[in-house]
């Protein structure tokens, strides 16, 4: 099951520090919804572990995540798969564009992700739904970092 899902978020905070929270595991790790584990493996990897219940069914998911297309301190696509046992695997990518605006900077974001397993039998309302509060939820949580 696919699904796609675009907004932004204008945050004040200038284009140089924004992408610098964007590149940094600690950041990322405290922003993901459910995230337990982010560990860089390589310059533009790391392994995860999240939590997230979805419906019915909870799972943890253990899986990586990859920064490609970077164009500091522009933007870049972040990739992301993991396998949550039973439940089925979630993989997606997210295009994050940044540009200056009102003083501060505007992150535009476009994701598009895919669900297998018990996960895609819950429904196109249930799994969207769902994806869409835990990109709002990231963002949310981004902003507050950012903004200190």
């Amino acid at each position: 099951m696919a699904m796609t899902m675009n907004g932004e978020v204008l945050l004040a905070a200038s284009r140089v520090a924004v992408w610098a929270k964007l590149n940094d595991p600690e950041v990322l790790k405290m922003c993901i919804p459910g995230c337990e584990e982010l560990t860089r493996t390589d310059a533009n990897e790391f392994q995860a572990v999240a939590k997230m219940k979805v419906g019915p069914v909870s799972a943890r998911f253990k899986g990586k995540v990859t920064l490609s297309d970077l164009d500091p301190p522009n933007g870049y696509k972040i990739s992301g798969e993991g396998e949550g046992g039973v439940a089925g695997f979630a993989k997606g990518n997210a295009t994050v564009l940044l540009a200056d605006q009102d003083g501060g900077t505007l992150l535009k974001y476009d994701v598009e992700a895919q669900t297998g397993g018990k996960l895609a039998q819950l429904g196109q309302r249930l799994i969207s739904g769902t994806a869409k509060k835990l990109a709002d939820e990231f963002f949310a949580n981004f902003a507050k970092v950012v903004q200190g």
